[in-house]
């Protein structure tokens, strides 16, 4: 599919493009890398996203550290070693994409500089993803803009002028498909710090699409940012929480990414059309469902009509309870039994 043709089917033919983030969840694994794709394919992700970068371009202090828990353990490691042993190499990224490729799934990565990005290009990914890491890495987004690849670009950790430099960055080097990816860099992020309510922010604030990169534990952050707009999700996954490593325990296992991809698809269904219109089954409700005005009582010929006489019962085909007043005061022209739908000709 076209890069242009995939961006206007998942936006604006309102259809969610479901990513799955294996990241760094293959631990350096080419065939857990392997089994994730394929996992993945088969309970309905859209896309696979990696990560491609050298450990020694983004990092050059190695008593770094980072903490995290694996196994219900605290895990306090070198940044350095930690990337190191979870790099891909540029060989391994055309393995990937045929992996993909031949699980019906599109291939993605995060590029951390120019050579990964040029990686991505070459191998013809359909678009691109900046990191919230790499917001203010404007040289790399300013070449992801002249790609003319659709771009992702996070928004994790940033101000409102971070994302605005970055955007005009991106537009100035002639960029034209971008989606800004709403995300909170917390690994898992508490629900209190997920804030939906930026994603309708962020788009009316640039005028572009926005979606979600999401680190919460479990689906409800990600439905709940299909229903306030967004069209493209973005979740960690992982074949098991148990695996070593630092972001299995808040990713998706297998079943839990079917139950997203079930009740994503279920809620698109439900959000339909915003034009205020009855539905097909309202209509018909309208009649059965609906009040009319109804004799109280049986009334005899010429009698003249008060509010007493006149009673709301359905079906709804006759005049509605609204119109009552059209009745009081008038005479009947011929007596009516109990529960009679009134009609204006039979007034004189």
């Amino acid at each position: 599919m076209d890069p242009r043709q995939l961006f206007e089917r998942f936006w604006f033919d309102q259809q969610t493009l479901l990513i799955a983030e294996v990241g760094i969840n293959h631990n350096g694994d080419l065939n857990l890398a392997r089994q994730s794709i394929e996992s993945a394919a088969r309970v309905g992700a859209n896309a696979v996203k990696f990560q491609n970068y050298r450990t020694e371009d983004f990092i050059s202090d190695r008593t770094l550290k980072y903490e995290y828990i694996s196994n219900e353990n605290t895990i306090v490691e070198s940044q350095f070693d930690m990337f190191k042993r979870c790099e891909l190499s540029p060989a391994s990224l055309p393995v990937l994409k045929e992996i993909c490729d031949q699980n019906s799934v599109l291939f993605l990565s995060t590029p951390m500089g120019k050579d990964g990005l040029d990686d991505l290009v070459r191998l013809g990914v359909p678009m691109l993803k900046n990191g919230s890491d790499c917001l203010q890495h404007i040289p790399l987004i300013q070449a992801m803009a002249k790609t003319g690849l659709p771009t992702l670009i996070s928004t994790g950790m940033a101000t409102f002028e971070d994302i605005t430099e970055a955007v005009n960055a991106y537009r100035e080097a002639g960029g034209k498909d971008l989606v800004l990816m709403h995300c909170t860099s917390a690994y898992p992020t508490p629900p209190k710090e997920v804030n939906l309510n930026k994603i309708p922010a962020l788009a009316e604030a640039f005028g572009c699409p926005v979606g979600f990169s999401d680190h919460s534990a479990g689906i409800i952050a990600a439905l709940g940012a299909v229903a306030v707009g967004a069209r493209i999700i973005e979740k960690h996954f992982t074949l098991d929480r148990k695996l070593p490593g630092p972001d299995h325990r808040f990713s998706s296992d297998p079943e839990e990414w079917r139950q997203l991809v079930d009740a994503v698809h279920e809620l698109e269904v439900c959000l339909g059309s915003d034009r205020i219109v009855p539905t097909e089954s309202e209509n018909h409700g309208r009649n059965e469902f609906r009040l009319s005005c109804v004799a109280a009582k049986p009334l005899p010929g010429g009698h003249c009509l008060t509010e007493a006489d006149v009673a709301f019962r359905r079906p709804g085909n006759g005049l509605p309870p609204k119109e009552v007043v059209k009745l009081v005061g008038r005479k009947l022209l011929a007596p009516v039994e109990s529960g009679y739908l009134f009609k204006l000709d039979d007034l004189g």
